[in-house]
């Protein structure tokens, strides 16, 4: 099956740099002898005639024309590669970077075959060069533990006074026990927290803050607070969110040493645990919106004593049967209601893991959150075939409010149990606006599609207003938050997957190699094609960038061979921005049955 698509060739601009970058030298990674950031483009240009000058400031665009501090915040917001190159497009902003609030991510800064060594030498250049003050400083967290001089003398420099945002980023290997790399951690540098009267976000890992280290700490100014995979006591841990009176938002993962943890603050409006602790009591929190579960403790027992704006909760998992989540006298073990004393009509986002889409315990916990608006379920394991609602709950429609607007099942084949399921709140859900299923790439056709809506008798529906849609490789899910500013978000459980015209990871990676290197592929073929968001970012990548290519095909499995899945990649490939001129084509080949001896990898069918 072949599709032409028909639409303008793309501009070079859509994921290269703006022209005046266009002849710029790649960075430099610096030595300890040669640590000048000056481009080299600046370096080799003479100083300008008086005259000269004078005509290009006559010349200045709008921009140019803001006051130096201005457009130092400007610049400060940039990554590092991309600040320091604001250096050659005019004299005007010649000086401008190194006088600018620093912005330094260890993640953004090139490195030769050697990585770690140069990066850190990197690192001490531009601090060293740096004439201004700090805004914002990533590190990996290992350095606290192997590099800690480094890092204390990067710290005491006074290109970091005023600091921001201080992250030191942890990345546990997935055959390394956290439990056991926190029993050998050690102190961090005191110079860490040297800028607490200024920080706004902070992201402390893989370290032992101990008790007289942090029983005096004050962070006036503190609103988001990470702490992970950290040994840390509970007193201390206490002194520190109170001491942060404008806190709004809390990530505790993988935390040592503290069996309970016990929160009060009259500002925190998000909570994130992920920890072996045996309770969490929300003692006090009036501010409270968003409680998320990002991976809970088998026993583990939460509390909430008095949180009254909470508003999104989860995700609540089935298969902890011995742990509890305590509102008043209503009692939640696993997703059975033990004690419904009291409802919760504050909650509106609902999030939970069971082990088969189940009707009556939805019910349940609709009754406990009558105000419930939007419902992310999913299934962990196969569904049985089974439909006991019908006459269970038959009683309950009458009685029950059903206030649900948006419902999204994740893990979706649809077979006859999760059909049942979905169709219950099709049929008696009178203000559902959409219904999200999250299907299998194989399932993402037509044929799918039509199948459903007669299975969920969409005709039936209460809601005359309700749409039911379908999407496909999302994998997002809550216990992958590893970052605080995924606290702060409205809705924590959406699918954040990247749309067409957001930016995709790879573009700022390799616009350097874009740059300086031309694309000459004219055939590429992918095998085992499942139309994922990785493959899709992967194939992308070529077709707005391989400016002669003539082809690009896609081997799919005989389930997504349909004009269906090929006009889906042909919109998520972009196919209407392509970078090349001549005949594009995307090719859907479902079997590889002949091959071209002259061209031993091509297929024959």
């Amino acid at each position: 099956m072949e599709m032409e698509s028909a639409g303008p060739s793309a501009k070079r601009e859509q994921l290269a740099a703006p022209a005046i970058h266009g002849n710029a030298p790649l960075p430099v990674v610096p030595t300890a002898e040669a640590i000048d950031l000056e481009p080299a483009v600046a370096e080799r240009s003479e100083e300008p005639s008086p005259g000269a000058e004078q005509d290009e400031e006559e010349s200045l665009d709008h921009i140019s024309r803001l006051p130096d501090h201005v457009l130092g915040e400007v610049i400060s917001l940039l990554t590092i590669m991309e600040g320091s190159r604001t250096q050659i497009l005019a004299s005007r902003w010649r000086h401008l970077w190194r006088a600018a609030p620093l912005n330094l991510d260890f993640c953004g800064l090139p490195a030769s075959n050697n990585m770690l060594p140069s990066r850190c030498a990197l690192v001490s250049a531009i601090i060293a060069a740096h004439q201004g003050s700090g805004r914002r400083l990533c590190l990996p967290a290992r350095h606290l533990q192997c590099r800690a001089d480094a890092v204390d003398a990067w710290l005491r420099s006074h290109a970091l006074d005023n600091l921001q945002e201080l992250e030191f980023y942890f990345c546990c290997a997935k055959h390394c026990d956290p439990e056991l790399v926190i029993e050998a951690l050690l102190p961090p540098p005191a110079s860490i927290f040297r800028f607490s009267s200024t920080l706004r976000a902070a992201t402390i890992s893989n370290c032992y803050l101990v008790d007289d280290m942090v029983e005096t700490l004050r962070f006036p100014h503190l609103r988001k607070l990470a702490l992970m995979c950290v040994k840390i006591s509970e007193v201390s841990l206490h002194n520190i969110i109170s001491g942060c009176p404008g806190l709004e938002c809390l990530l505790l993962s993988t935390i040592s040493s503290i069996r309970c943890h016990r929160i009060n603050s009259t500002t925190l409006r998000s909570i994130g645990i992920r920890s072996s602790s045996e309770q969490l009591i929300i003692e006090d929190a009036p501010m409270l919106e968003r409680l998320l579960y990002l991976e809970m403790n088998m026993q583990m027992q939460i509390l909430v004593i008095s949180a009254p704006k909470l508003e999104t909760l989860g995700c609540i998992p089935e298969k902890y049967t011995d742990s509890k989540i305590v509102f008043g006298s209503t009692v939640i073990q696993g997703l059975r209601i033990d004690s419904l004393a009291t409802v919760v009509r504050t909650v509106k986002i609902l999030s939970i893991h069971m082990l088969f889409f189940d009707q009556d315990m939805v019910i349940d916990l609709m009754r406990c959150f009558p105000c419930l608006e939007k419902l992310y379920a999913k299934e962990k394991s196969w569904p049985w075939d089974g439909n006991p609602w019908h006459r269970k709950n038959w009683d309950l429609l009458t009685s029950l409010d059903f206030r649900l607007k948006t419902i999204v099942l994740r893990c979706y084949h649809g077979t006859r149990l999760q059909a049942h399921f979905a169709t219950f709140f099709v049929q008696n859900a009178r203000m559902l606006e959409s219904m999200i299923l999250e299907v299998e790439s194989c399932d993402y056709n037509g044929d799918f599609f039509e199948k459903q809506h007669e299975m969920l008798q969409m005709e039936n529906r209460a809601s005359r207003g309700a749409r039911l849609s379908f999407t496909t490789g999302c994998h997002h899910d809550v216990s992958g938050i590893m970052h605080v500013d995924d606290l702060d978000l409205a809705d924590p459980f959406a699918c954040r997957k990247v749309n067409q015209g957001e930016k995709n990871l790879w573009r700022r990676k390799h616009l350097n190699f874009l740059r300086s290197h031309e694309i000459r592929l004219k055939t590429i073929v992918m095998r085992y094609c499942r139309g994922i968001w990785a493959q899709v970012n992967f194939a992308s990548f070529f077709v707005l960038n391989a400016r002669v290519l003539e082809s690009i095909r896609l081997e799919v499995a005989p389930c997504n061979y349909d004009e269906g899945f090929f006009e889906e990649q042909h919109r998520m490939l972009q196919m209407e921005k392509r970078a090349s001129r001549g005949k594009k084509n995307v090719e859907g080949i479902h079997d590889v049955s002949d091959l071209d001896l002259a061209h031993p990898f091509a297929c024959g069918c």
